[in-house]
């Protein structure tokens, strides 16, 4: 893909690529063929720097443009050209979007021979539904949605408008899908739930009643998997974004624009709060409540509920972040306080 600095910028002002504002300093007619980073960038490349630290890279890159802040231009020698802009890193995210919408393959519309797509199924105009596809009974698919081959939607499922669902996604039965997600293949949305009761020594399944509902902009990471709730429904809401192998369990209920890390797990009917991150690995038992904007640090324990919003970080037991790292570092030292409390005593008893 080659494309001019002056069509990059006038693209991202558009409000569906992000309506952008940004000074284009260079040659709007210079091309580019590739994006990527500052420090390996090669002529042709647009490259870009968010973080002030990294300015020391501008001196030597060979890029072709940076995107960058009104900070650090006085650090721009030798650039054939920069985007100026106030945010640089949601100006390169909008343009990863705009581009990836140029060179991702896009399936035609249509339905594929090989799929198997019920009568009693409605699908809405411009949907793809890939080879080897199953749509059941009742299931509805909004328009212009991506169904990827070997994709299985349950009976009365429902899709959203413009959701893409890459290749063996599989939504169960009555699960409800909203809009513009993305759904990267192996995600399992309405198994069910991990419900079992004890009884003489074995384990009685409990059925799983619910279902899933996930709202509008969500994107769930390869192997992730949601399950149905066991009497009412799991809830993930608009705008989260789940990383890859993680699981939720059973009613659980994720809040707006939370965000987890890879191989998070959240035990049944947790309740997480709008804006809280997870790091990976990150783990919260079951019938919790975190506050919104909690922060939870990668591999902490999660053991008890969060009911103010901050850096949550350990896992002997979680503290908050501040009195954690403290309790971390004299950790540390046990081993020579434990030497030195051992000669006292030695001169104590002497």
């Amino acid at each position: 893909m080659s494309v001019t600095l002056g069509q990059v910028v006038a693209a991202l002002t558009l409000p569906e690529h992000g309506g952008l504002s940004a000074e284009l300093r260079g040659d709007a007619a210079s091309t580019i063929q590739r994006i990527g980073p500052l420090e390996t960038a090669q002529p042709g490349t647009l490259a870009f720097l968010a973080n002030p630290k990294y300015r020391s890279q501008l001196a030597g890159t060979q890029a072709s443009c940076v995107i960058l802040s009104p900070a650090v231009l006085d650090d721009v020698v030798a650039l054939p050209a920069c985007i100026v802009t106030a945010d640089p890193y949601r100006y390169f995210a909008a343009l990863t979007r705009w581009w990836g919408a140029q060179v991702r393959p896009r399936p035609p519309a249509g339905i594929h021979p090989s799929a198997v797509v019920s009568s009693d199924a409605v699908i809405g105009q411009g949907v793809s539904i890939g080879p080897l596809a199953v749509v059941e009974a009742g299931a509805v698919i909004g328009d212009h949605a991506t169904i990827g081959a070997q994709c299985s939607i349950g009976e009365r499922a429902r899709i959203g408008a413009h959701t893409r669902l890459a290749p063996q996604v599989v939504v169960g039965f009555d699960c409800v899908v909203g809009e513009r997600c993305i759904f990267h293949s192996g995600v399992v949305i309405g198994a069910d739930g991990f419900g079992f009761a004890p009884h003489q020594g074995r384990w009685e399944k409990i059925e799983q009643l619910g279902a899933v509902r996930i709202g509008d902009d969500v994107e769930l990471g390869a192997n992730t998997c949601v399950d149905r709730g066991a009497l009412d429904d799991t809830v993930i809401d608009n705008g989260v974004k789940l990383d890859n192998l993680v699981q939720i369990a059973h009613n659980v209920h994720i809040g707006e624009h939370t965000a987890m890390a890879g191989c998070v797990g959240v035990a049944g009917s947790a309740r997480i709060g709008k804006h809280c991150t997870v790091g990976g690995a990150g783990m919260i038992l079951g019938h919790l409540t975190l506050a919104d904007h909690v922060h939870v640090s990668s591999g902490t324990l999660i053991s008890r509920s969060i009911h103010q919003p901050g850096q949550y970080s350990g896992v002997f037991p979680f503290d908050e972040n501040a009195s954690w790292e403290k309790n971390a570092a004299t950790l540390r030292q046990l081993h020579a306080l434990r030497d030195r409390i051992r000669t006292l005593e030695k001169q104590v008893k002497s």
